[in-house]
């Protein structure tokens, strides 16, 4: 992979990231570069998955894949907001 093609995947990574973030309801407890790396992964997963279903290379913008694209990166998001780590509330006793 050439430098140009990292710089695009940060790119298009960050955008996928917000907008997965955009789309997941309520206040998430992740900071903005765990987004960016949710995104970035979703990106490259997505593309994956729309390249496994030959939705990957049409005429104009490819809607579909980057509707997978963002449907993983809030998949993303959401999980990795649940699974925060952090006390919610009085422990239990």
């Amino acid at each position: 992979m050439e430098i140009s093609g990292i710089i695009s995947a940060i790119i298009i990574g960050i955008i996928i990231g917000v907008l997965g973030r955009l789309v997941v309801p309520g206040r998430q407890r992740i900071g903005i570069l765990l987004t960016i790396v949710v995104g970035i992964v979703a990106a490259l997963i997505g593309a994956a998955i729309a390249n496994a279903f030959d939705v990957s290379d049409t005429n104009g913008i490819d809607w579909i894949e980057w509707l997978i694209q963002i449907g993983l990166a809030a998949v993303g998001v959401a999980a990795l907001d649940r699974s925060g780590g952090r006390s919610r509330g009085r422990a239990r006793r």
